[in-house]
């Protein structure tokens, strides 16, 4: 665990373990249980001297990079975990800019403290932008519809729900004809048309298997014909029920142990093209829909409203890390070793030092994220008066 480099993942489907659980096809590795909900909570250590890291300078060139494009969030945002506060960031951040043409690996050195949160025991996975075949413009072989956030989904109580009962965050819907609030149009309806006529397609997919499976990932890349790349980020959901189609199908006898198909993405992505007149109908399980925006930048964006890009971004726990904080992973698998910036969240990043690295997109994305399921250790880099006020001792 020497430090980031590239290796060839034991897949040979484009997917990430991420993308493999929300399928229901595997078990990722389930996080510690979290009887504390932040990292002041569960407990802070220091970690080693950051001189002693072997952190290599186009790796802290690339997190510096991502860190200064997260400073205007690290300055405006409350930090869930409990280490920083805003005020916290401002030395950093204002010195940022003026290492880009220096050495970055001396800028984190001056102003970071490496902690450890909890044990630091560390679990990994990877995440990628999907490329697939799409077009602007509808046309024969290119028609599924990538439709942009439908003004009339809102969030509201419905008339049914005492006031006594509403707690929280109102459930998502809209106002039906007669203006009763009621839940938003499913997949299955969406997919019959229940949105077509009202403007709202910005692009098309050509092949809705590969655009089910971009929906699950939240964002992607759409290659046209002419070589044009239109880049979508994650918009909106429509509030209803996601349901991981692996399950189900494993339960119904159509993949796994006793078939032709197995229990994988492979298999379920070889059932359903076998299966053209029940694929639908198989996707349609899952009630969700992801609704889009186009997207300009070197990147989707993640959490922090940011581009996350290629090995310098990572998802992760905001009750544990803060979001734009750097991280320093020490991995089984040497690719994920090195210095990240944890610019996003996801579902299944839960608990302390659960990780989600971020690949970028094409072939190689696809293999190193398929394959990243590793254990290891974590340091979390907070910035020198923040680790003061919680470790004392460092100020030696």
């Amino acid at each position: 665990m020497n430090g980031r480099r590239w290796q060839s993942a034991p897949v040979s489907f484009a997917a990430s373990i991420t993308l493999l659980a929300l399928a229901g096809c595997v078990r990722v590795a389930p996080s510690p249980p979290l009887p504390m909900e932040s990292a002041v909570a569960l407990g802070v250590a220091g970690g080693p001297s950051l001189s002693a890291l072997p952190l290599g300078r186009e790796d802290a060139d690339g997190a510096l990079a991502s860190f200064i494009d997260s400073c205007p969030k690290l300055l405006s945002r409350e930090d869930q975990s409990g280490l920083t506060q805003r005020i916290d960031w401002q030395p950093a951040c204002e010195a940022a800019p003026a290492w880009s043409s220096g050495d970055a690996r001396d800028f984190f050195q001056m102003h970071f403290t490496a902690v450890r949160v909890g044990e630091g025991a560390a679990f990994a996975t990877g995440y990628f932008e999907p490329q697939i075949a799409g077009c602007r413009v509808r046309q024969r072989g290119c028609e599924t519809p990538v439709y942009a956030m439908p003004p009339d989904l809102v969030r509201a109580w419905p008339s049914e729900v005492p006031d006594a009962d509403r707690e929280g965050q109102p459930p998502l819907g809209r106002y039906a004809a007669e203006g009763r609030f009621v839940r938003y149009y499913e997949r299955s309806e969406i997919v019959a048309g229940a949105l077509v006529g009202r403007g709202l397609e910005f692009a098309y997919a050509a092949d809705p298997i590969e655009f089910f499976f971009l929906q699950i990932q939240g964002s992607g890349q759409l290659l046209t014909p002419d070589g044009e790349t239109i880049r979508i980020g994650y918009a909106g959901q429509n509030g209803r029920e996601y349901i991981a189609i692996g399950r189900p199908m494993r339960e119904r006898g159509l993949i796994g142990e006793g078939t032709d198909y197995p229990l994988s993405m492979q298999g379920i992505v070889a059932w359903l093209r076998d299966h053209p007149n029940q694929a639908g109908e198989i996707m349609n399980l899952n009630k969700s829909w992801i609704f889009f925006r186009e997207l300009g930048g070197d990147g989707p964006l993640g959490a922090l409203e940011v581009p996350v890009r290629r090995e310098s971004s990572v998802a992760a726990d905001p009750r544990y890390v803060p979001l734009g904080a750097p991280v320093w992973l020490d991995m089984e698998r040497d690719e994920a070793d090195g210095l990240w910036i944890a610019q996003d969240t996801g579902g299944a990043i839960k608990g302390a030092n659960r990780f989600d690295t971020f690949w970028g997109a094409g072939d190689d994305a696809r293999e190193i994220a398929g394959g990243m399921s590793t254990n290891g250790q974590a340091l979390i880099f907070l910035p020198k008066a923040a680790a003061l006020r919680l470790l004392p001792e460092t100020a030696q």
